[in-house]
């Protein structure tokens, strides 16, 4: 294997030499839960050519989809490690978890929600194990994205947030999300849904709830199909919805305050270079994404029907028109 940490977490290997020794390409396996074409797989493997990383003279990247069935996401990590790639990466809970399951010493470049509410490191300066990479979100941004929606529906009195069902960060968000909506004086409505996703299901459940608006974190994001699934039911119902990333809004969703994607996976380009140099992944800080986008799609907010204050508008971002 061409990146070995020792028993003891104490001796690293560098990568790149040991590739060179035995006269092999460095090997990158990509796990994701979607389907292809990918824009951000795209950006990813482009961010490693800017790195001076060139596919088929300097590294191979070797991709493995779950196209929606998380089901599947702990075989194709197996056969990662199987393959024996100096490095693993992923995001989203469920393919994160398959490739820690799967391996405890090939490296893994994760793009999680929130790593350390989860279980997932130990700490954002020490995570420890074989993990690193990139938190994309903290629970004290859920207040801001309630204030943002109370602002656009300021007579909803409940609003619903989705849940991934088994996810151990929703329990952390759940409280903070609790905190800044007793501040806010509206009240809040859990709404879980399990894989395979149910959005139909979920929907109905907000609508019986009498929610005025909906939240919707992280988790759901990278697979396409879920992004359209959720967007359309949104549109059908009228329900003026919030989301964690842009890819939300270009897809016609009402607004989104979170993180970019894109930047993420340039992020994740640059750890793997440093670990494919013998970075040790355990002594490699988790990076908390620390810039946000405030993106409204106004398109959507006109089919819709609402009246958005111009004052929320103008701290837009972006508009899409």
């Amino acid at each position: 294997m061409a990146c070995a940490i020792g028993v003891l977490g104490l001796i690293v290997v560098p990568v790149a030499a040991a590739a060179q020794r035995a006269g092999r390409l460095l090997q990158v396996g990509v796990l994701r839960t979607g389907s292809p074409p990918d824009a951000f797989v795209d950006v990813f493997r482009m961010a490693l050519r800017d790195l001076g990383y060139v596919e088929g003279k300097t590294i191979a990247v070797t991709l493995r989809w779950a196209e929606g069935k998380h089901g599947r996401l702990p075989a194709l990590a197996a056969e990662l490690v199987r393959l024996g790639v100096d490095v693993i990466v992923t995001g989203q809970q469920p393919a994160i978890l398959a490739a820690k399951q799967a391996t405890g010493v090939i490296p893994i470049v994760m793009i999680a929600a929130d790593p350390v509410g989860s279980g997932l490191v130990d700490s954002l300066a020490r995570p420890g194990r074989n993990l690193t990479g990139l938190a994309l979100v903290s629970s004290e941004l859920d207040g801001k994205r309630l204030e943002l929606l109370t602002e656009v529906v300021p007579k909803a009195s409940r609003i619903a947030i989705l849940q991934i069902a088994g996810n151990p960060a929703r329990l952390l968000r759940w409280r903070a999300s609790r905190l800044a909506a007793e501040k806010l004086g509206v009240s809040l409505q859990a709404v879980e849904v399990s894989l395979p996703f149910d959005f139909e299901s979920a929907f109905a459940v907000v609508r019986k709830g009498r929610a005025g608006a909906l939240l919707v974190p992280a988790g759901f994001t990278p697979n396409l199909k879920d992004r359209k699934a959720i967007v359309e039911l949104a549109a059908k119902h009228r329900m003026p919805t919030l989301y964690d990333t842009k890819e939300f809004v270009d897809a016609g969703g009402l607004m989104a305050y979170g993180p970019s994607l894109a930047a993420a996976h340039r992020r994740a380009a640059a750890y793997v270079a440093k670990i494919l140099k013998g970075a040790n992944p355990a002594e490699l800080p988790v990076e908390q994404v620390d810039r946000f986008y405030f993106v409204i799609n106004m398109k959507t907010a006109r089919v819709m029907g609402l009246d958005l204050p111009p004052a929320l508008v103008a701290r837009a971002d972006e508009l899409i028109e």
